[in-house]
């Protein structure tokens, strides 16, 4: 079984980087859309992890967030930069996760919107990428295994990676 490791500002839910606070108390929070059929898909064969650079939130902070858009359930770990004390793209944020839910880092797929801050430390530490390019901005992705502009292609996309 690999392990599926998500980013959550703009891959999971859609971050309004104008909100200075927790997003767990913002007014209005969003899904990326067809995220939640493609983590539903997912959750049933993989482990299901979510991982965050959040500056306004720490671990707890973000599974609040989740729960308010019930998505929490998909995940089997959480993990913040914050509690962590690596933040992306340093190469030991990808690592620790590794080590903490006991899976080799090859057998780990990174998801994420950022190809910078998700994708190149995360392929520097090992894993499998995907980026999710969802206004298709990105022209070079040299370190992403592949390129997704909707979550609708996320499950067939894993696939290619059992």
């Amino acid at each position: 079984m690999k392990a599926l490791i998500f980013d959550w500002g703009d891959t999971v839910m859609r971050d309004f980087p104008e909100l200075k606070t927790p997003m767990f108390i913002w007014e209005h929070v969003e899904l990326i859309p067809h995220v939640d059929e493609a983590l539903k898909i997912l959750s049933k064969q993989y482990l299901m992890v979510i991982a965050t650079n959040a500056g306004q939130s720490d671990t707890t902070a973000m599974i609040k967030a989740l729960k308010r858009v019930e998505v929490d359930k998909y995940f089997n770990y959480f993990f913040s930069s914050i509690d962590l004390g690596f933040e992306k793209p340093d190469p030991n944020f990808f690592i620790t996760i590794a080590n903490t839910i006991k899976y080799d880092v090859n057998e780990c797929v990174m998801i994420g919107n950022l190809y910078e801050k998700d994708i190149v430390g995360a392929k520097d530490a090992g894993m499998k990428t995907i980026l999710f390019d969802e206004k298709n901005l990105e022209n070079l992705n040299l370190k992403a295994d592949n390129v997704i502009s909707s979550m609708k292609d996320l499950p067939g996309i894993i696939k290619n990676y059992i």
